[in-house]
């Protein structure tokens, strides 16, 4: 089978023997095609993987062989997340699913960007969906991401007709503003790129640039009665971005960090002081979380079509390059 495999500065097409099943609980799929994730352009430009790593965990797929207790048989179309956490240590009992161990060492075999993927049977119970006949390969590949997005929003405690801004509107942030606008929440959108401001204007999110800070203040001012907003979700991995989050929001707001900076720059100890203001995390998402990101989906209550150009494996260097030098929105790697 093709696996697509990073060695230095490029993506390689290897083949790799297939994968069988050979008596596991679980099943072998059959990859129809994998989203091209913002970690997997992290991993691959820090060189964060080792050489012969498979990227790729946005994954639709096909069961060509199974052995589980599930109701999946060979032939389903599902789709898949690939961490499961235990459930049982102290990070699961205070609901920080993703700091858990079992979640961090569990994933697909051996990557999202391979023909075959193995599933464990903690996949199949947990984390896969069947996908429905009116939904697209390519927008229920939005599922992970979204379900990352879905946490975040649950993780910020909002209420009833706050505002939110988020800041940065790639493809990340957009379907985080989906998710926050399915939700109910007032949501603003800024970026440095007319092309994405426009995308998120056409799907009902405010949106403006940001590059003159201080006129882009007022307009957030004059939408908040001088206020600010009552959340910034940071989905920009600018460290300028803070500068933003700081300008705009409201004295006593909360602030979601969702990206990492190039400088892993901090927020300012006394505007956190003097304001009451809270910064914290989010980072990936729990079953619960992903399952509300696959109803989402499905109800189209968030809408994630025509987000996507799609690739052949082939041609994957290619998207890796496409999603660096921002030609596109967002690749999927068609198998």
């Amino acid at each position: 089978m093709k696996t697509a495999q990073v060695y230095g500065n490029n993506i390689v097409i290897k083949d790799v023997e297939d994968i069988k099943l050979n008596n596991r609980k679980g099943a072998v799929v059959k990859v129809i095609g994998c989203g091209l994730c913002g970690s997997d352009i992290v991993k691959f430009k820090h060189k964060i993987v080792h050489d012969g790593a498979v990227l790729g965990h946005e994954i639709v797929a096909e069961i060509i062989e199974i052995n589980s207790e599930t109701d999946f048989k060979v032939g389903d179309k599902i789709v898949s997340s690939h961490h499961i956490p235990c459930f049982e240590c102290t990070y699961c009992r205070h609901g920080n699913y993703s700091m858990c161990k079992h979640f961090k060492e569990t994933n697909i075999v051996p990557g999202g960007f391979s023909e075959k993927v193995y599933l464990s049977e903690e996949h199949l119970k947990n984390v896969a969906h069947l996908v429905p006949k009116n939904i697209s390969d390519e927008e229920i590949s939005f599922y992970e991401p979204l379900g990352c997005c879905i946490r975040a929003i649950k993780r910020c405690g909002l209420s009833t007709g706050d505002s939110v801004l988020v800041v940065g509107l790639g493809s990340i942030g957009l379907i985080m503003a989906e998710g926050l606008k399915a939700y109910g929440y007032k949501v603003y959108g800024c970026d440095l790129i007319e092309d994405r401001i426009n995308l998120a204007s056409s799907r009902g999110i405010e949106s403006f640039n940001s590059i003159n800070l201080d006129e882009f203040s007022e307009i957030i001012k004059s939408k908040t009665e001088s206020l600010g907003v009552d959340a910034v979700f940071m989905t920009s991995g600018a460290d300028k971005a803070i500068d933003v989050a700081i300008k705009t929001i409201k004295m006593g707001g909360k602030i979601l960090v969702f990206s990492s900076t190039p400088l892993s720059s901090g927020y300012p100890n006394n505007e956190i002081y003097y304001k009451e203001l809270t910064v914290m995390g989010s980072y990936s998402p729990s079953p619960k979380d992903l399952k509300d990101s696959f109803d989402l989906i499905v109800s189209k209550k968030v809408n994630v079509s025509n987000l996507t150009t799609v690739y052949n494996l082939n041609d994957i260097q290619h998207a890796f390059d496409d999603t660096v030098s921002n030609k596109i929105f967002k690749a999927y790697i068609k198998m």
